[in-house]
């Protein structure tokens, strides 16, 4: 496959970790991603509505490659999105599955190709997540992260239990990704840059917060009320109205809709994945993230955020309880966009 510009290719010797960033790579990068299976290929989505992805899976079956498909049936407020999908999948003879219903919900966005690389990404296989969000994915070769990924698929697709090994970097939900989080945000030393929709968990907020009082510099891109759901949109303007109030700098993203799930500590590691900081997605959805100290990858992310930072504003969240200023300087609202 060719590489994107400036980073090295999959197959170079050592290498391990790629970032891919969108809009940016667009999605072409996951596309030969998805060209390039020849035995397996392994797809579990939230959400799948993309015709260029659709045909590439399509092409994979046709030309021999075992691909099997785990979809989420439907989001917590009850929208079907893939039941389209799935049955255009289903006639075309792929293998094709709903989500296991020992969760409520399946956000997680992974897939293992061959059994040599898996993507961990933060956006759904969705046309708009590559043209109108800023989203992230991580595509590893490491063998023990592709075992784990396949193996977690492996799980839900026969509905047993999966105890991940923890020591691998993924981060599973729902098992101990709120501790895993936590370890990370409290480690920070100089900065902590949180590019996250949701504030919904106040474990998470109160480690923000000490991470400030200790002296971290930190940063939050957040994107205001876009995407929060009513039930959710409390807790989000109330965490950021406090972190805003022990100092904390908040930038409110409007010039790509944020829908990445990004933290990163000192310059120098980060965290991204499907979970929201959110009390569901830590305790009741699957959810997967990955920790990176790739030099390539953290880099990236960092230019990335800067880059993003630089175009926000300085944002203050209205009153929680006062609904006739949620919408002040809003993106028009989205039904399909919604932070699950």
């Amino acid at each position: 496959m060719t590489p994107i510009p400036g980073q090295p290719p999959l197959d170079q010797p050592g290498f391990q970790q790629r970032l891919l960033v969108m809009p940016d790579d667009g999605i072409e990068a996951v596309v030969k991603l998805i060209d390039q299976a020849s035995e397996q290929l392994l797809l579990k989505q939230f959400k799948l509505q993309s015709e260029a992805l659709v045909e590439a899976l399509m092409r994979a079956h046709a030309r021999g490659v075992v691909v099997r498909v785990m979809l989420n049936p439907h989001t917590s407020g009850g929208d079907r999105w893939n039941d389209q999908t799935f049955a255009r999948l289903h006639a075309a003879g792929l293998d094709v599955s709903w989500t296991s219903d020992s969760f409520p919900v399946t956000h997680e966005k992974s897939m293992v190709v061959d059994d040599h690389l898996a993507l961990i990404a933060t956006f759904n296989f969705a046309d708009k997540y590559f043209t109108q969000t800023r989203d992230y994915a991580v595509v590893s070769t490491s063998a023990s992260v592709v075992e784990q990924v396949r193996a977690g698929f492996e799980a839900d697709w026969r509905r047993s239990f999966f105890e991940p090994n923890l020591e691998v970097g993924l981060v599973w939900s729902s098992y101990h990704s709120r501790g895993q989080m936590a370890r990370l945000v409290d480690s920070a030393e100089r900065t902590l840059w949180i590019q996250h929709p949701k504030f919904v968990d106040a474990v998470i907020l109160e480690r923000i917060i000490s991470a400030r009082e200790r002296g971290v510099k930190v940063r939050v891109l957040c994107g205001g009320k876009h995407g929060i759901s009513d039930w959710d949109i409390y807790d989000t303007f109330a965490s950021l109205r406090l972190m805003d109030r022990f100092g904390v700098k908040v930038r409110r993203q409007k010039h790509l809709k944020l829908h990445a799930k990004l933290i990163l500590v000192d310059g120098v590691s980060a965290l991204i994945g499907s979970m929201n900081i959110d009390r569901s997605a830590f305790d009741l959805r699957r959810e997967l993230g990955i920790e990176t100290d790739a030099p390539q990858v953290v880099s990236r992310l960092k230019d990335t955020f800067q880059h993003d930072w630089d175009r926000a504003k300085k944002y203050r969240a209205p009153d929680p309880l006062d609904p006739s200023q949620h919408e002040i300087g809003e993106l028009p609202p989205d039904p399909h966009f919604v932070h699950e």
